[in-house]
């Protein structure tokens, strides 16, 4: 029995979140009555077990209307101080173009995007992405690029990681890192180095390498001084030596610079956000990593490839997916799952509009003022600390109170500068950079005289031998699309090839794609919150910090533990965060031999992968039969493992869809043996309002913002992965301090663990949007979601049974948020895969639930709380159609290589060919029921650009930059 002041009511009716759940009172009814249920109290009553749920209602206030958020949200707003931002650092202030930003970041068709799993329906954003690859592979001079990392400072840690493995000759030795690295990749690598046990040496490279066998070495050009070097002959000594180089590039400067790869780099990493995409107080950026031939195969993060299709008409897929860590687990060569594809795509599109012309011209004129302000601070006496740079200028300054002097005059006539020092001041330019700004920077510097001529001159404040005389960016795609007209007209053509949630519900189990609200998404492009450097002083940034803390704090409600921290910015950066937290706790209790991470054999990948990467060994705990923990199995583990136990990483629901009822057990268990309980959050959409993981027995717990709170998938990214703790865990909070940002490890709410991510707050420019969801919905509406969720997915179970069965089902035979419907009796009988099926809904409009996770041979379907009953029989009908030609194959009305589902699925050019030889008539390859006809539910056909694409194919002939126009006339 529930305890009586449970909240039991969870109808939502009117204001926002009537709009946000997607069934009405009378498709609620009906639904539950399909059930056997008189109310949504009791569905959920019967769902989740007693013994997790929570005894009171969620203290977040009323809801709030949307132009009361709205309101809301110019206040916090109201509070930051733009100015104009010349701290550089690695985020400099940029021109995004209004075509792109309309088009891309604020457009559904972008942003509602899932990760392009399904290719068929994904060829628009996959090409974006290919366009991003060739564009970072020229300007780097290296092979191939991936489709796009996290942020710098992770990208650099994982370009470590690389060399570490591909040098297994001196895999062992230390990794050298150039002194003149940026501070926020410093404390970010020295983290994770110190987590895995590689030794990092930092060292002043100009005079050469330290002796030594050394297995890799990490450059930045330029560097944190600004300074621009030839690494030529170190980089040649490390090869002699034996050791890997990775240079961290800034990607403008190389279309002035010779780029790392001509310089005998194998690797490249660095970020994209200066091509055209906001400073959100640190992010979402997306980072990138290139590299040498040989290495393509060792790369980190998602690599889009060119494949043919069944026509044999060039398709692009993600290739190498065998990599993909929810396969290869602690094997993984990276814990990362998602990237930052959408502004990926975006910065992509900004090297589209702007071609190597535009993006020399910019570079040169960032350059040339750059060079005016460094002539004019000559003339007037100051000292530079480097001669040659690119887009940065620092000067040496005889006391503090003099730096303090300049930097405080230049922000009190709105231009913030860097304090690199407690006598150095920092200043760079970027394409914003105006003769008036220049300016204002030498007033402060007590310089009257105006800089000189400010435009190109061809002369360089570099050596010639530095200044690039290759091409990059040679494929017409760079050429081509100049005026916006033709970028409007690209923007769309791409967007029409793929089907987002702006065109159909996206099924997919354990990824949760719900609605991302207009009003959610509209404060996080203005100026107050978009314009801000993660570096910024703290009284220009209050509005942003408080901002966050309510959402902290809201977050630690909702989940029931003491702190969190926003700052991981993917939910695999948030396992890594929690797990720190573990090691670290157990370190600081002088228990270092507990280094042992018990992982459910059902577990995402990600969590092995994390685990790893934190210093933790991974144990295997069987599953059982009906998809729950094998208590036996967790047990004997435990006994024979005394006294190394550091905690156990559970899903729950688990990631077979159900609600445990001995989840307390587990985490008694792990607790009696000294370990400590991670909960992965992955699936807390099924838990808001109705239990929180802090109390039934989690010490910590990551969040998927981009799943639970509506931050959009953005085609894989991006994401945020908050991280919460419970009491004793606190101060294993990742540190804000980072880079030098102002905060440190006894700031209210900071930690002492190593920061995770470039920024204070990781990816803090989408915050706005989960802080907005929370407050639309307000404590009585997140629970009316929640009970909703379960709601569908039971829904669509029970009337799907009598087509596939659900695998597991929990207490009363119910799921949770989500079903596995069990396709695999099917495909014996038939030959019919569960990928046929996937395959197959695209001919229907919809994207393919999770396929083969967590079992093979098996689709997981989360219809969500926002999906109306409507689009849910859409799926149905659907379903049981694609059922019915599945009879057929058993019937043995069609062979399976000749069915429909195989041929599946179905472009125009297919079926609008002259000749028509299959099987079955074209009008149930394209419009199998009559929906898709005109009736009923109205016309919307939506046709895929390509057949079924060969995987195999396109990892066998690895295609990772824009193919030539040839090859499609010639398909």
């Amino acid at each position: 029995m529930v305890r009586p002041d449970t909240p039991r009511t969870y109808t939502a009716e009117h204001g926002f979140p009537a709009r946000h759940i997607g069934p009405d009172t009378a498709a609620t009814e009906q639904m539950l009555a399909t059930l056997g249920y008189d109310s949504l109290a009791d569905l959920v009553d019967a769902a989740v077990p007693e013994t997790i749920r929570t005894d009171r209602p969620l203290q977040l206030g009323d809801a709030l209307s949307e132009s009361q958020v709205l309101a809301a949200l110019k206040l916090f707003a109201s509070h930051n101080r733009p100015k104009k931002q010349m701290i550089g650092q690695g985020f400099y202030e940029t021109e995004t173009p209004a075509v792109i930003r309309r088009n891309v970041l604020e457009n559904p068709a972008w942003y509602t995007a899932y990760t392009p799993y399904q290719p068929e329906i994904s060829q628009g954003r996959l090409e974006a992405l290919l366009n991003f690859q060739t564009m970072v592979a020229d300007l780097t001079g290296l092979e191939i690029a991936n489709a796009s990392l996290l942020d710098e400072a992770s990208a650099v840690a994982e370009a470590i990681l690389l060399m570490r493995r591909a040098n297994k000759k001196h895999a062992e030795a230390p990794v050298i890192v150039d002194a003149d690295i940026f501070p926020q990749t410093r404390d970010v690598i020295t983290g994770r180095a110190e987590a895995v046990g590689i030794q990092l040496q930092f060292a002043d490279l100009s005079a050469g390498l330290p002796a030594g066998e050394i297995c890799g070495v990490v450059l930045q050009q330029p560097g944190n001084s600004g300074a621009v070097m030839d690494h030529r002959a170190v980089i040649a000594e490390a090869k002699d030596r034996g050791a890997m180089v990775t240079v961290a590039a800034d990607l403008l400067a190389c279309a002035l610079l010779t780029p790392p790869g001509e310089q005998g780099a194998d690797i490249a990493v660095g970020n994209t956000q200066r091509f055209g995409v906001p400073l959100f107080f640190g992010g979402p950026h997306a980072a990138y990593m290139a590299v040498g031939p040989g290495l393509q195969r060792q790369l980190p993060g998602r690599l889009v490839g060119v494949s043919v299709d069944a026509e044999g008409r060039p398709a692009y897929r993600l290739a190498l997916q065998t990599r993909e860590q929810h396969i290869r687990r602690q094997k993984a060569t990276s814990n990362i799952c998602t990237a930052q594809v959408l502004l990926a795509v975006a910065a992509s599109m900004y090297g589209v509009y702007h071609g190597p012309g535009g993006l020399r011209r910019i570079a040169a004129e960032v350059h040339a003022h750059a060079q005016a302000l460094a002539a004019a601070l000559r003339a007037g006496g100051f000292s530079l600390v480097s001669e040659s740079f690119f887009d940065t200028v620092q000067v040496q300054l005889d006391t503090a109170e003099a730096a303090e002097t300049v930097i405080s005059g230049a922000e009190e006539s709105g231009i913030n500068l860097r304090r690199v020092t407690e006598t150095t001041v920092g200043i760079s330019c970027d394409e914003t950079t105006t003769p008036e700004h220049l300016a204002v920077v030498l007033q402060a510097f007590g310089v009257a005289a105006a800089p000189d001529e400010q435009q190109p001159t061809g002369q360089y404040a570099f050596s010639s031998e530095l200044v690039r005389s290759s091409e990059f960016m040679t494929h017409p795609v760079f050429h081509s699309v100049r005026s916006e007209t033709q970028m409007m007209r690209y923007l769309r053509k791409l967007s029409d090839r793929d089907l987002a949630l702006d065109r159909t519900m996206i099924p997919l189990g354990s990824c949760t794609m719900k609605l991302n609200a207009a009003a959610e998404m509209e404060a996080i492009s203005w100026p107050e919150f978009a314009g801000i450097h993660p570096f910024a002083p703290e009284h220009q940034t209050t509005g942003w910090r408080a901002l966050i803390e309510d959402l902290e704090d809201k977050l630690a409600e909702i989940t029931g533990y003491a702190a969190v921290s926003v700052q991981p910015n993917a939910g695999s950066q948030g396992e890594y965060a929690g797990l720190l937290a573990i090691r670290q706790y157990h370190l600081a209790n002088g228990e270092a031999e507990r280094d042992i991470c018990l992982i459910p054999a059902s577990a995402h990948g990600t969590n092995a992968a994390s685990a790893v990467l934190a210093g933790l060994q991974v144990v295997v705990v069987a599953t059982a039969a009906d998809g729950t923990i094998d208590m036996e199995d967790l047990q004997a583990k435990l006994s024979q493992n005394p006294d190394r136990i550091a905690g156990i990483m559970i899903t729950y629901p688990s990631t077979h869809g159900v609600y445990e009822s001995d989840v307390r057990e587990v985490c008694a268990a792990v607790h009696d043996a000294g370990g400590q309980v991670y909960i992965d959050g992955a699936n807390l959409n099924a838990l808001v309002g109705l239990a929180e993981p802090g109390r039934f027995g989690g010490d910590v717990s990551h969040l998927n913002l981009h799943k639970t709170f509506c931050i959009p998938h953005g085609g894989g990214g991006p994401g945020v992965g908050p991280v919460a703790v419970a009491e004793h865990l606190v101060d294993f909070l990742p540190r804000r301090g980072v880079g030098g940002a102002s905060g440190s490890a006894d700031e209210a709410g900071a930690g002492s663990s190593a920061p995770v991510t470039a920024a204070p707050y990781g990816s803090a420019g989408v915050l706005p949007i989960s802080w907005a969801y929370v407050a639309l919905m307000g404590g009585d509406g997140l629970t009316a979601a929640t009970a909703h969720a379960l709601l569908t997915a039971n829904y669509v179970a029970a009337r799907l049974k009598d087509h596939y069965p659900t695998l597991y089902t929990g207490e009363n035979g119910l799921v949770a948020h989500e079903c596995i419907l069990d396709l695999r009796e099917l495909t014996k009988a038939s030959g019919i895969t569960a990928e046929d099926v996937c395959k197959r809904l695209i001919d229907y409009g919809f994207h393919a639930p999770t396929l083969a996770f967590p079992v093979a041979g098996t689709l997981m379907v989360e219809p969500t709380e926002s999906e109306d009953l409507g689009e849910i029989e859409r799926f149905i009908e659907a379903m049981v159609a694609i059922r019915a030609e599945i009879q057929q194959v058993i019937d043995a009305e069609h062979d399976a290589a000749d069915s429909p589902l195989r041929h599946a699925p179905h472009p125009a050019a297919v079926v609008a060919s002259e000749t028509w030889d299959r099987a079955y008539s074209r009008q149930q390859a394209a419009f199998p029921v009559p929906g898709l006809r005109g009736e009923g539910f109205g016309p919307d056909k939506y046709f895929p650009p390509v057949s079924r694409i060969d995987g195999a194919h396109g990892d066998r002939n690895l295609v990772c930059s824009c193919p030539p126009p040839e090859a499609f006339a010639a398909s």
